[in-house]
């Protein structure tokens, strides 16, 4: 049985899908993007402001399903610019501790929603 995860403290969804989706003990996040929450106008200054909104959208999805970074198994990354990748590790990594770390893909992809220039989505496991 599926249950459906949402909170107003991320951004709400602008298509037909939900911010999350839990199943049994795990959580399929959907993609964040730097949307502020409050106002929904993207975070675009420089892509470590963009990368950290994106963090922060996913902390208050995992936060709607009681589960922090800790939880977090598996995280995609798509990105515009593989030459942003150490700026995006930098601020990404700050949201996890090294030892425990998920596994993780970083893919560059053509063009992602709003123009933006990274989308992070995640799996989690209570």
């Amino acid at each position: 049985m599926k249950k459906i995860i949402y909170t107003d403290k991320a951004p709400a969804p602008i298509g037909p899908y939900n911010q999350a989706v839990l199943v049994g003990n795990t959580l399929y996040t959907s993609g964040q993007i730097a949307l502020n929450p409050a106002t929904m106008e993207l975070v675009l200054d420089n892509i470590e402001t963009e990368t950290k909104q994106v963090m922060e959208n996913m902390k208050a999805v995992l936060a709607a399903a009681d589960m922090t970074f800790e939880n977090v198994i598996k995280t995609t990354i798509f990105i515009m610019n593989m030459g942003d990748f150490t700026r995006i590790n930098a601020v990404y990594g700050s949201y996890f501790d090294e030892a425990t770390a998920p596994a993780r893909e970083t893919v560059q992809v053509a063009c992602l929603p709003k123009n933006v220039n990274i989308e992070i989505s995640m799996i989690a496991v209570k």
